[in-house]
């Protein structure tokens, strides 16, 4: 074997194992590449209680509760399905009662989410290119105009 054989042997070996290595990373990613999953989208896929997940969609209207300190309980609703949430911690200032949310934690094993992070839309216009298409798929989109002022990607 000559040597120029000996290196195209060598790059066509170096990339098959930089493709392959490619591939099992963006495989064993695949399911949380997902910004945050809708109530929906938790009833239908088969999330296991404690893997950690990002759950958005909109407060549900009378669902606060604020239990004592700092704990507080909410639903999160995306037109068809319901979850509720428990978090311990400061809410953002923004956040509120039919305004949309991205929660960050764990599913129980009785179906409850426990947050460990809430995020809430920053005003009255910007929402999430995620969320907003997420809400336009359930149909249950109320904005306007705020799908212009979302940043584009």
């Amino acid at each position: 074997m000559t040597r120029k054989q000996r290196r195209s042997v060598f790059i066509a070996a170096g990339l098959a194992v930089l493709g392959l290595s490619a591939f099992l990373v963006l495989s064993a990613l695949r399911d949380s590449i997902v910004f945050f999953y809708s109530p929906t989208d938790i009833g239908n896929q088969a999330l296991q209680p404690g893997q950690r997940i990002r759950l958005g969609g909109m407060v549900s209207e009378g669902s606060l509760k604020r239990i004592g300190g700092t704990d507080v309980e909410f639903a999160i609703s995306d037109g068809s399905r319901t979850i509720n949430v428990s978090y311990s911690g400061l809410l953002p200032d923004l956040f509120r009662e039919g305004q949309g949310v991205v929660t960050e934690g764990k599913l129980d094993p009785a179906g409850r989410f426990i947050a460990d992070t809430v995020l809430a839309k920053h005003d009255e216009t910007y929402m999430p290119r995620e969320v907003a298409d997420s809400l336009k798929k359930q149909g249950v989109w109320r904005g306007g105009e705020a799908q212009a002022n979302s940043p584009s990607k």
